[in-house]
């Protein structure tokens, strides 16, 4: 038996996950959660084979859970199921250590297919999502990903300057930069689309 942990705030979808891979004679959901903090409770104490879980949750994300479950090293799987049909987020998933990514809009069954392939050890991503995620390159050099990074913070330029050892103009030499490589129209809309993207 494949052992299952569902991780999702949305009510209506968790019940429809858990009652449809519940029919499925290979799969036993041992309990479905509404957050991240109780995911990450559950995820310790019921010892599930995979947890599949949302990005967006509240507490702590989806994301955020398969890194602690990474940084403890605890032998549970995940699969990631989302709205979010977006490059950057599936970029993330994979360095977080996500063995699944799957679009909330697929047909059902591959979900019961995806939790199998990843069981044996295997991986299941979106084939048009990951194909998108690996032909947008990342515009963006070190140095102005650093930059916007702490723009995006709340940062002003002179503390950027400070804190990375330059000259005010280089800084905001480098923010033009990263905004204009981005089509954005300020720090703060090119900080949101690089996060979007997964640049940061």
């Amino acid at each position: 038996m494949i052992r299952v942990l569902l991780a999702e705030d949305q009510a209506m979808v968790r019940g429809a996950l858990s009652a449809l891979l519940n029919l499925e004679p290979d799969i036993e959901v041992l309990g479905s959660v509404a957050d991240g903090e109780t995911a990450w409770r559950e995820v310790q104490r019921l010892k599930p084979d995979v947890l599949v879980t949302d990005i967006e949750m509240p507490g702590i994300t989806g994301l955020e859970l398969v890194q602690r479950i990474r940084r403890h090293e605890l032998p549970v799987k995940t699969i990631i199921v989302t709205t979010f049909a977006r490059p950057g987020f599936l970029r993330r998933a994979l360095d977080a250590g996500v063995s699944g990514y799957l679009l909330k809009d697929a047909p059902a069954e591959n979900l019961a297919e995806a939790l199998r392939t990843v069981h044996r050890g295997g991986r299941s991503i979106d084939p048009q999502l990951a194909l998108e995620a690996w032909s947008e390159a990342d515009p963006l050099n070190d140095r102005e990903r650093q930059v916007l990074r702490f723009a995006g913070e709340g940062q002003s330029a002179s503390e950027i300057a400070t804190k990375l050892n330059l000259s005010h103009g280089t800084v905001r030499n480098y923010l033009s930069e990263a905004i204009g490589k981005l089509g954005a129209a300020n720090r703060i809309e090119a900080y949101r689309l690089a996060r979007q993207k997964g640049w940061l």
